[in-house]
């Protein structure tokens, strides 16, 4: 078994996975986690800074980043950073961060941040959830998908991976436990996707 994140989502590019460059039935597909419903709870506009938790290849920031103002996305994952370096070269707007969420030491605040399919490695979720909070600018808003799958494991590729499932009761009162004012709670095929503001 794997406990270490990062070295199986580094496995995954050494495999040349990359789901920016998904056939276009595994997006439909992937959609069922963070589709148009999510992208739209976001409510980006050119005026807002927005920082994606886990933003792997770039799948989600090519849609989201030419929207915004400014896009921040963090993985633990350096092979990860690097391919959505290259994925997103054409975006002069987009910083990304090689570095653990939850010890990385951000120096501004954002209008909208996000993670889909990311907070099931979050052990702490109620530490993880507050420290959004805290970069969170006043009436900010944070975007959640979280997994409908209970397994404890993900197996790929001859690795064990072990997580931490979500579920919508827990997370929903670890948010409002935080200070999060709950907008939405939206069910989908494969997921709970949450809106909460500050």
């Amino acid at each position: 078994m794997i406990n270490n994140v990062s070295s199986h989502y580094d496995s995954l590019i050494d495999e040349n996975n990359d789901p920016v460059f998904d056939p276009e039935p595994l997006k439909i597909y992937m959609d069922r986690w963070d589709g148009a419903a999510f992208i739209d709870l976001l409510g980006l506009s050119v005026s807002k800074s927005v920082l994606e938790i886990g933003v792997g290849t770039g799948r989600l920031a090519i849609r989201t980043a030419p929207l915004c103002r400014a896009f921040t996305g963090i993985d633990i994952s350096e092979k990860t950073v690097e391919k959505a370096k290259q994925n997103l070269k054409r975006f002069n707007n987009v910083t990304l961060i090689y570095g653990d969420f939850n010890t990385f030491d951000f120096s501004e605040k954002y209008d909208v941040i996000y993670s889909s399919l990311t907070f099931m490695h979050f052990k702490n979720k109620v530490d993880t959830m507050a420290k959004i909070y805290s970069l969170l600018t006043p009436n900010g808003v944070f975007v959640l998908s979280i997994d409908k799958n209970k397994n404890k494991y993900i197996e790929c590729n001859g690795r064990t991976v072990e997580i931490y499932p979500d579920d919508p009761d827990t997370t929903k009162t670890y948010l409002q436990n935080v200070g999060f004012a709950i907008e939405s709670i939206t069910e989908t095929v494969a997921a709970y996707l949450f809106s909460a503001k500050k």
